[in-house]
């Protein structure tokens, strides 16, 4: 036998070693595929916008978002560029909607639950959006479908129980000195928020909980009293922004949120609360002949709900637009729960202080009601 013609036969039959470059770019394929599996599944990342969520969550702060805690949303427009935001460079979109897909979400690890920070995709977007592709919010949940929620005196309520606020929760307060000014540096280093200022005595300043004692006890303070708009002083940038209801943001409902397979009886007061939910989020064509409702073409006397939705309410809450001025979260505008700060940047400081180095990798705990 020829072992010299078997082994250069079996030596021309073997494959091409690959170039550097096929291997660089099989390696980033690789970490491209991964990295969205890892991104669309299991965590993504997430940035603090705003001061609606301080003192519990500071604007700069970045998170990890978990999708398995609630189960990963599948996509519902397949068709959009990877790790880039919905629309960039002034409104160019990264994302085609001629293909959309329903609403389906694997399972996870559990349901939401009141105390959460969950992030969500913003419902009341002005401009149309498929919902994955809508701004992100982050808010806590303040309550479950089927539960009815009231705000009285700034405190919020479900089924007649207070629901826990943060322990770094803030709200506003009405503070009256002396004649002598606040030092804006102190109020800085307190994290002091001035709202309004009247120029002799009398300020509103959010107060973060940590500082509220320490600033009580200023010897040009005469007086600290939270701020509450009164009951029955109705404000129509409430939701449902309509003048059957006199409700403002420190006094509010009572309103169901609803569960999927709630029953509503459909009136001017139902219609008013949950219209947007009939035939926006539920994708109903309802329509208003004089007193009679119909829904897809067929008159109706009631509604049964196909989602769950959620209260979403803001910690820092003088300065968080969240369900009160919006409505309900829809389940499909889920995303997932908030689980680590994994970087904080203050913008306001100098560069060798930018990073809240106290805050890097700190849990984001829920409020256990």
């Amino acid at each position: 036998m020829n072992w010299k013609f078997l082994s250069r036969k079996k030596t021309d039959t073997a494959k091409p070693k690959k170039s550097k470059t096929r291997e660089w770019l099989d390696a980033i394929l690789f970490a491209l595929i991964a990295s969205t599996i890892i991104r669309g599944l299991l965590f993504s990342a997430f940035a603090i916008p705003s001061a609606s969520m301080e003192g519990s969550l500071m604007t700069g702060d970045y998170l990890f978002v978990s999708k398995l805690s609630y189960g990963a949303r599948m996509p519902m427009t397949p068709i959009s560029i990877p790790f880039l935001e919905s629309t960039i460079w002034g409104g160019t979109k990264t994302y085609w909607d001629g293909i959309q897909l329903p609403y389906y979400r694997l399972p996870g690890l559990g349901d939401v639950k009141k105390g959460d920070a969950v992030v969500f995709n913003y419902p009341a977007e002005s401009v149309p959006r498929p919902v994955d592709m809508r701004v992100h919010y982050i808010k806590r949940c303040v309550g479950l479908p089927g539960e009815t929620v009231t705000i009285v005196n700034g405190q919020a309520y479900t089924d007649g129980k207070a629901v826990k606020n943060a322990p770094q929760a803030q709200t506003s307060y009405l503070v009256v000195t002396n004649g002598t000014p606040l030092n804006q540096d102190v109020l800085d280093d307190l994290h002091v928020e001035v709202r309004r200022f009247d120029g002799t005595s009398t300020y509103e300043l959010v107060i973060p909980t940590d500082s509220y004692s320490q600033l009580k006890n200023f010897s040009n303070i005469k007086s600290v009293t939270q701020v509450n708009q009164p009951k029955g002083e109705g404000n129509m940038q409430i939701f449902p922004n309509n003048a059957l209801f006199n409700w403002n943001e420190d006094n509010y409902g009572p309103v169901l949120i609803p569960k999927r397979g709630t029953v509503i009886q459909l009136n001017d007061s139902t219609m008013a609360l949950y219209k947007t939910a009939i035939e926006v989020y539920e994708h109903n064509k309802l329509e208003i002949k004089g007193k009679e409702v119909f829904i897809n073409d067929k008159k109706a006397d009631s509604y049964t709900f196909k989602m769950n939705y959620y209260w979403m309410m803001g910690d820092n809450r003088h300065n968080s637009e969240d369900s009160r001025f919006w409505g309900f979260v829809p389940e499909d505008h889920i995303v997932g729960k908030a689980v680590i700060t994994w970087m904080s940047i203050d913008s306001t400081q100098s560069f060798f202080k930018k990073i809240r180095w106290s805050r890097i990798f700190s849990p984001i705990h829920s409020v256990e009601q």
